[in-house]
């Protein structure tokens, strides 16, 4: 099998399995119980937490626990936005951006907040000249994607940040999903951050939010003590404990992936631009870990399950969103054609991947458009 969906999600590292194996068994006591195990599982969770704001060089009340960047985001977006309503009503996003943020911003906007989605330029990037044109001085938040998950696209999060600082009732949300790990995130510009462990091969129902440990939120889970008492609920301890080896094994690695990924990125992105009717969508700026691509012979769909037939897994537009429409929004907000919209595919990578994999993908992708493909 060739695995080309890690955008989507990657498999558990080894070395994560069997410590989080060990945990089930070592670290099942509750850590908010007062006898010996609870405070020993406490303590293991809490020395997790710390390890993880050395590497992110953040304090360790900024790190709070989350089952998802789903949860992260949302928390981020809705939990900010009610508590500090009383300083403006006006809410930036992108319109581009990750289920999870999007609908946080819809569900906002029926509760009366003036929503607005920045467009992104024809690279799928949110320019600070377009930010400095919809930031106001009511404007109390703005949230943006680090790196579009479906392009690939990298937006400037530095030189945003500075812009919304500008303005001192103003705070920065930045999903860090598709870039944590990959590339350098300025986490001292972050107000607010959201990363997730499936996509760095850790567990899934593991995520954290990075909080100025100035800033309030608005708990979206009520009933309990846990995470600063913003999300109630027996913690994750195992998930929670093993997530700072996930990230310190990630970064370890971090240089090395980036460049056997970079290598096959630009063999692909060479091979399919002698192939007919293929069109490169991602910028040539964009993370070299994903690579969107559209054929005009053949839709997403017959490509998708060709491909999955032949034991290639890829995707089409970003997962949380594949069984919605089958045009990519963000195609069509980026001022591509609705073809090249509904004929994509979304290739993601990881270190794992090899040069060899990318050669029998061309192979096989030249066998399917000439059996399934419509002649141009």
């Amino acid at each position: 099998m060739i695995y080309f969906d890690n955008s989507s999600t990657t498999s558990v590292r080894t070395e994560v399995c069997r410590v989080y194996e060990q945990l089930l068994k070592s670290a099942f006591a509750n850590p908010d119980a007062m006898h010996r195990p609870g405070r020993d599982v406490h303590a293991k969770m809490e020395t997790s937490r710390k390890k993880i704001a050395q590497m992110l060089n953040r304090i360790p009340d900024e790190i709070l626990f989350t089952s998802s960047a789903s949860e992260s985001n949302s928390l981020a977006i809705l939990g900010y936005c009610l508590a500090y309503r009383n300083r403006g009503n006006h809410i930036l996003t992108t319109n581009v951006e990750h289920a999870s943020v999007d609908h946080s911003f819809s569900w906002l906007e029926s509760m009366g907040f003036e929503v607005q989605r920045m467009p992104v330029n024809e690279q799928g990037i949110l320019t600070p000249d377009i930010l400095n044109k919809y930031i106001r001085k009511d404007t109390i938040l703005v949230s943006c994607m680090h790196v579009n998950n479906e392009m690939g696209a990298i937006n400037p999060i530095s030189q945003l940040a500075d812009i919304v600082h500008q303005n001192p009732t103003c705070v920065f949300h930045a999903d860090c999903v598709q870039s944590f790990t990959k590339i350098d995130i300025p986490w001292n510009q972050l107000d607010l951050a959201t990363v997730s462990m499936h996509k760095i091969h850790g567990l899934k129902g593991s995520a954290l939010l990075i909080k100025n440990h100035d800033l309030k939120l608005t708990p979206l889970i009520q009933g309990g003590q846990q995470e600063q008492g913003l999300r109630g609920g027996t913690s994750n301890a195992p998930s929670n404990i093993v997530a700072a080896k996930t990230i310190r094994l990630a970064l370890e690695e971090k240089e090395e992936s980036y460049d056997r990924v970079s290598k096959l990125n630009s063999f692909l992105r060479s091979e399919l631009m002698n192939i007919p009717g293929v069109h490169i969508n991602s910028p040539e700026t964009a993370i070299p870990y994903i690579l969107n691509i559209s054929f005009d012979q053949i839709t997403s769909e017959v490509m998708l399950n060709a491909l999955d037939q032949r034991d290639i897994c890829v995707s089409a537009k970003s997962t949380c969103s594949s069984r919605s429409a089958n045009e990519s929004s963000t195609l069509i907000h980026m001022g591509l054609s609705e073809k090249r919209a509904t004929h994509m595919i979304r290739l993601s990578f990881d270190g794992n991947n090899s040069l060899e994999e990318g050669k029998r993908f061309i192979k096989i992708c030249k066998e399917i458009l000439n059996t399934y493909g419509l002649s141009l």
